[in-house]
Formats: structure tokens, C-alpha cells, sequence
């Protein structure tokens, strides 16, 4: 297997390219947005300039995975060859059946499709294909380039033998995949976004500020990061369209949305990407610039 074609050249979607194309796979990096397109190239020239500097990979190691990577905006002709497609789109379940919809019309009748979904049912997706039985979630953490876990989920009909191949595929690229069912929110998110909600729960309902919570959790529970600052990293869009999965497929009012994450998202409030969340953050970076506006 090594035709691979990855649609969405956001900050998922070239991390996973990056890491198909170091590992010696000829990667087709498919968007509908040539500066998308462009700005990935960027980003994935710079990352591996990052790799360099720090003596993980050699200049000859940068140039042949550069030379792995094709950038197009069309579908069909990206996909022709593939023998995998993991999709990396936005987490919009319309947005993800339409492109299901897309892969299973174009791509050969062998190859597996993957989604990068972090909540959305794999059994879903799969039912607008012919070949329920090779869709699969393959769930890359973010930074893709870094973190380790790979969450694999298997649809109703997945075939046991295409779970097997995701999971070596996994192994060869370097990552730790763990098998997981198909519901709602899976296993990392399931987890991670109630207690992301209840972060935000007690800031809203005056228990601490947001600097006191996110201190609490990174001082006493070993977190690396705060679930604010994390929140604002993943994105809050992403973080409240997670939670209305949860909360519908689930039933449960325990994974309701906050009202003030909704009210942030309205306003346009969304973490890093719009340079403003519980933090501030410098246009452009992940770096604080001020405090948090919330008190």
C-alpha cells in the first residue's frame, strides 16, 4: 500500500500527509482551495525544516519527502491510484457524506476509506458507499507529525481484514493504534470533551477564572496543557460540534453543551484559528499575547 490520497489540507489533513510521504508513500494532498493547497506545502516545508533543525531527519530525508507529496483540487484524478484515502475534511457530517459520496464513485473498487472523523458515526458514513465494509475511522492526534495515538474505529460492517491492514499501516508509520466501536464521540473524545465542557461550565458559573482552572488541571492531574487553552487549540467550533454529537447520539444532558462555549462560537470566538478564545493569542501563532479576558 502506497498510493495515498488525503482529502483536506487543513492543519489534520497535511500533518497526515507529512507523515504518509516521510514514511516513503507517494501522498496526493487533495483540497477544493488552491491557498489551502499552497498554505499546507508551507506548513509542511516548515515542519520538516523544524525536523531538520533538531536533527531528526537529514536535508536528503526533507527533499524525498517533498518529492512524495502531490497537491491537486480534484478529486477523481487524486484518487485514481489510491490504495488508502483518509479523509481530513471539516466536521461536518453533510460535508463528509458528500465526499464518501465522491470517493466511492472514483476511487479504485479496492481501495479503503478512512475518515479522520473525531465523533461523527463510521457506520454513517459508510452507508452512502458500495463498500461499507473497507470505510473506517483512522483518528490522528494533533500534531499529527508528533503525537503517537492513532484511534482506529470500526464501523458496523467493517471487515476484520481491513481493520488488520489499518492497523499495521498504523505501526509502520511509527503510531500506536488502538481498535475502538463506532459511537458517539468514540473513545478519546467520549472522554475528553465532557471534561473540556465542565472546564467551561465552572468558569461560566463563577467557580474560577480561567488561568485558576487551567493551573489546577495541568498542577494537580500532570496535564501538559489546561482544557481552556486545549479547547482554544483544538478549536471551539470543533469542541461544541463534538458535544452536540455526544448529546444527540447519546440522549444523555450530561454532554449538553455550555451556554457560554454556544455564545463564544456565535460571536466567532474560536480558539487559536481566530486569534482570540479563553486566550488571546498572537495572528498567526499558538503564542499567548495577553491574559485571559475572562475573569
Amino acid at each position: 500500500m502506497k498510493h495515498i490520497s488525503v482529502i483536506g489540507a487543513g492543519t489534520m489533513g497535511n500533518g497526515i500527509a507529512h507523515v504518509f510521504a516521510m514514511n516513503q508513500h507517494k501522498v496526493e494532498l487533495i483540497d477544493v482551495s488552491e491557498p489551502a493547497l499552497e498554505k499546507a506545502k508551507a506548513t509542511i516545508g516548515k515542519n520538516l525544516d523544524r525536523m531538520v533543525a533538531k536533527g531528526i531527519l537529514s536535508e536528503e530525508g526533507k527533499a524525498e519527502t517533498l518529492a512524495h507529496l502531490n497537491f491537486t483540487t480534484d478529486i477523481p484524478t487524486g484518487v485514481a491510484q489510491a490504495e488508502l484515502v483518509v479523509e481530513a475534511a471539516t466536521e461536518r457530517e453533510d460535508l463528509k457524506l458528500d465526499i464518501f459520496k465522491q470517493l466511492d464513485a472514483h476511487a479504485p473498487q479496492g481501495c479503503i476509506l478512512a475518515s479522520n472523523t473525531s465523533s461523527i458515526s463510521i457506520t454513517r458514513i459508510a452507508s452512502v458507499t458500495n463498500r461499507p465494509e473497507k470505510v473506517i475511522g483512522m483518528h490522528f492526534m494533533n500534531p499529527v507529525p508528533v503525537m503517537k495515538l492513532v484511534e482506529i474505529i470500526n464501523g458496523y460492517a467493517t471487515d476484520a481484514a481491513v481493520t488488520e491492514i489499518i492497523r499495521k499501516k498504523s505501526e509502520a508509520l511509527s503510531k500506536v493504534p488502538v481498535v475502538v466501536n463506532d459511537y458517539p464521540g468514540f473513545v478519546a473524545n467520549r472522554i475528553l470533551m465532557p471534561m473540556i465542557n465542565e472546564a467551561i461550565i465552572s468558569l461560566f458559573e463563577g467557580v474560577a477564572g480561567v488561568e485558576e482552572i487551567d493551573t489546577v488541571m495541568k498542577l494537580g492531574m500532570a496535564h501538559p496543557m489546561g482544557p481552556l487553552q486545549l479547547a482554544d487549540f483544538i478549536g471551539l467550533d470543533v469542541c461544541l460540534s463534538i458535544l452536540r454529537v455526544l448529546h444527540q447520539g447519546l440522549g444523555n444532558p450530561k454532554y449538553a453543551p455550555c451556554p457560554l462555549l454556544v455564545n463564544m462560537v456565535q460571536a466567532g470566538r474560536l480558539g487559536v484559528k481566530s486569534g482570540e478564545g479563553f486566550y488571546t493569542y498572537t495572528p498567526g501563532s499558538k503564542a499567548l499575547v495577553v491574559a485571559p479576558s475572562f475573569k
